[in-house]
């Protein structure tokens, strides 16, 4: 049994697919004009990740570490600043490398 106090926060994995049609530019100046770069990600979030994915249509992939009280504010970010830019697609995540690593040791010692 561990001490360790659990994390309260919840991790959100954000998928922001760009628009069809918009170029670069388009891109970048709606991202200005509606101050994307200040108001994304809220304050008292934690990005865990944000990658980009080229050539699937994806776009940015985004993990966020949030407080719960802050989830709103977090969608609503995403409708002030990221809508006409990206669709976007949200999930709630974990991270599953401890039980990756908790699985492979089970299967090593003889078990399922």
């Amino acid at each position: 049994m561990s001490d360790a106090v659990p994390n309260p926060n919840v991790l959100i994995t954000l998928v922001l697919k760009h628009h069809a049609g918009l170029t670069l530019d388009e891109v970048q100046a709606k991202l200005k004009a509606s101050e994307w770069w200040e108001r994304f990600p809220v304050e008292g979030t934690r990005v865990v990740s944000w990658t980009v994915a080229m050539g699937l249509g994806l776009g940015q992939i985004v993990t966020l570490e949030v407080p719960p009280h802050l989830l709103g504010r977090v969608n609503l970010e995403l409708e002030r600043s990221a809508w006409g830019v990206f669709a976007t697609e949200c999930y709630p995540t974990y991270d599953f490398v401890p039980v990756r690593e908790r699985i492979r040791e089970r299967v090593r010692a003889g078990g399922q």
